[in-house]
């Protein structure tokens, strides 16, 4: 299947994603910190500790939706819960991303910010059927729809099923 591969692959890619983000955020604060540049009157050390702590904030969610993954590839199961709620906000943020990415940067960052997102949903979708399937339990019994019983004589079910 095709399952495990991908699950392999968006943990690579987020794991490379969260230390080039948080790499990338610490060279920035250097260089405004020994410029010491400002933005609209802010002390000029803020900006180079935002920037530091921007980065390392952000390199962690992007490690802990990649440790994520590596969880699903490993177990070869559906993320749930939390899991399932970080990769999904880690698709909404390679969207956003992407779309500033088109104007600020150029297409190229726009198209890998979309195949990230792409790999991430293919990622939620590929376990989503697998999910539903044991969530549904074993099959149920023939009914006999002249009477409301089923194959085994038994009671009929509620209007609202059980």
């Amino acid at each position: 299947m095709v399952r495990r591969p991908v699950a392999w692959v968006v943990t690579v890619v987020l794991f490379a994603e969260a230390f080039g983000i948080a790499a990338v955020n610490w060279f920035l604060g250097v260089v405004a910190d020994r410029q010491q540049m400002s933005l609209a009157g802010i002390d000029p050390d803020v900006m180079a500790t935002s920037s530091k702590i921007g980065g390392v904030v952000f390199g962690l969610y992007f490690a802990l939706c990649g440790l994520v993954a590596l969880l699903v590839a490993v177990r070869d199961r559906a993320p749930a819960g939390l899991g399932r709620i970080l990769l999904i906000s880690a698709a909404v943020v390679h969207g956003l991303l992407g779309a500033f990415a088109w104007g600020l940067v150029g297409w190229t960052a726009f198209l890998f910010m979309m195949a990230v997102l792409g790999l991430i949903v293919l990622l939620l979708m590929t376990y989503d059927g697998q999910g539903a399937a044991a969530a549904s339990g074993p099959a149920a019994p023939h009914e006999d729809p002249a009477n409301g019983t089923s194959a085994g004589g038994a009671e009929p079910q509620a209007a609202g099923g059980a």
